[in-house]
């Protein structure tokens, strides 16, 4: 009784707006990963004009790919994200599956990124090594009992942190280019990679790369219930916080670029750090890890955030329990929270950053692509949805997001068996799960119609 009353009278509160959504998407996207791939990209393709250019394409297909995104996400505003799009599409059992595929995949992500965190802190700290699954599961205790009063909280976190990581990204790009110039790697490189016939493979391989960074700009679209005004909010957040990513993107490989040559770039394992020990001197590695550590806080918050969303929209559709739809009075779903607190724990202590890392980077391919593919169904099946913004440059940006992401779901499928094979098996219990639900929640309704008829009868 007591849950029905809450299940009444709390509801997700309208009060985020543009700030928000451009900090969840700078803060949901920027990762250590952007430190980190410089080296693997330079080692595919040793010339600075043309990995710039790869970026620069690259961001320019993200603004284009975010426009997609921002009309599904204004047509239909729900928590929850892709998979409403995706039910509106396909049917009720195409988005429960990408549901679900979507909630894992945002729901793993907490986990690893405390695993990333604890191995920074003990590299500031020496001294805790050891302790890196009690750090781990102390941060992401700390998060959730931060973002458990409400959605206010998590939203003020959110820009903080955001704020807190693009003034460092600032600082290390304005020290790159202060310092001086490299020299670069001669053009004759790539002629010798089209000669033999790798520059080919070598572009693809740094797209790839490149994508991956780019990863959780959409995290907008889980939030658009909570939005004071979607249509307009949700465009601007959409769109400038792809800008603002990309131009930070661009901005950071030029700086590593102006300082190191490209063949040093090519043999460091983190090319920022080296980059930072040019500008910084012997503060530069402990620059690079309390950088480091802001980032994957940032992220960590969106992802604490993200995940109870998914699952209280799965309730409210019958795709959960209905205790899924539990709100406290600041708007946050209580029981989805707990559950994906405790999911967190278990894959901190049960798993590793690499395994959790691909699953997750594997699942994600599936559901963008198929949210692709509702625009393009929804734009035919019903032309007169109301769309208070509509997306640059379709059908072909659309199609060719949907081209690149089914692209990037093979290259998955054949380099990650064990992905592959897990993604198999949540396929296969999936549609037993969906008729067992789907009988529970008509013998929910039943019930209440009896209940209400025996009322009325009295």
């Amino acid at each position: 009784m007591k849950a029905s009353r809450l299940l009444k009278r709390n509801k997700l509160k309208k009060i985020l707006g543009v700030a928000f959504g451009i900090s969840v998407t700078i803060g949901g996207t920027i990762g250590v990963g952007i430190l980190r791939t410089p080296g693997s990209i330079a080692a595919l393709l040793p010339d600075a004009r043309l990995i710039l250019v790869c970026w620069v394409l690259i961001g320019f297909y993200v603004m284009l790919t975010a426009s997609s995104y921002a009309e599904l996400t204004t047509m239909l505003p729900k928590a929850g994200g892709a998979y409403n799009y995706i039910k509106r599409a396909f049917g009720n059992y195409a988005g429960f599956v990408n549901g679900w595929f979507d909630f894992f995949c945002n729901a793993i992500a907490p986990a690893y990124f405390c695993i990333a965190l604890s191995e920074y802190v003990i590299l500031l700290f020496p001294q805790l090594t050891g302790y890196n699954t009690l750090i781990a599961t102390a941060v992401l205790t700390a998060f959730t009992l931060i973002n458990l009063p409400g959605i206010k909280n998590g939203s003020v976190i959110q820009q903080i942190t955001s704020a807190i990581k693009i003034l460092l990204f600032l600082v290390l790009i304005g020290a790159c280019f202060i310092k001086g110039a490299a020299t670069h790697t001669p053009a004759s490189t790539v002629q010798r990679h089209l000669i033999t016939g790798s520059f080919f493979f070598a572009i693809f391989k740094v797209i790839q790369l490149i994508m991956g960074t780019y990863d959780g700009w959409m995290a907008v679209s889980f939030f658009a219930e909570e939005d004071k005004d979607p249509a307009k909010n949700i465009p601007k957040s959409y769109l400038i916080g792809a800008l603002s990513v990309g131009m930070l993107y661009i901005l950071i490989n030029t700086a590593i670029l102006y300082v190191l040559p490209v063949g040093a770039i090519a043999k460091a394992p983190l090319a920022a750090s080296d980059a930072a020990a040019i500008v910084f001197g012997k503060g530069g590695s402990t620059f690079i890890l309390v950088f480091s550590v802001f980032a994957l806080l940032s992220i960590l918050n969106t992802y604490i955030l993200v995940p109870p969303r998914i699952l209280f929209g799965l309730s409210r559709d019958g795709f959960f329990i209905k205790q899924g739809m539990l709100l406290n009075k600041g708007g946050t779903p209580l029981f989805s929270l707990a559950c994906c607190y405790v999911l967190a724990v278990v894959l901190i202590f049960a798993s590793s950053f690499d395994q959790l890392f691909a699953l997750g980077a594997f699942m994600m391919t599936i559901v963008t692509a198929t949210a692709f593919l509702s625009l393009i169904r929804l734009r035919k099946k019903e032309p007169h949805l109301p769309r208070p913004y509509k997306a640059w440059g379709y059908p072909v940006t659309t199609w060719l997001a949907v081209i690149v992401t089914f692209g990037m779901f093979i290259g998955f499928a054949i380099s990650d068996s064990i992905s592959l094979i897990i993604v198999l098996l949540i396929l296969i219990v999936s549609f037993p799960c969906y008729k067992w639900l789907r009988v529970s929640k008509r013998a929910d309704a039943i019930e209440k119609t009896e209940s209400g008829q025996t009322a009325l009868a009295s």
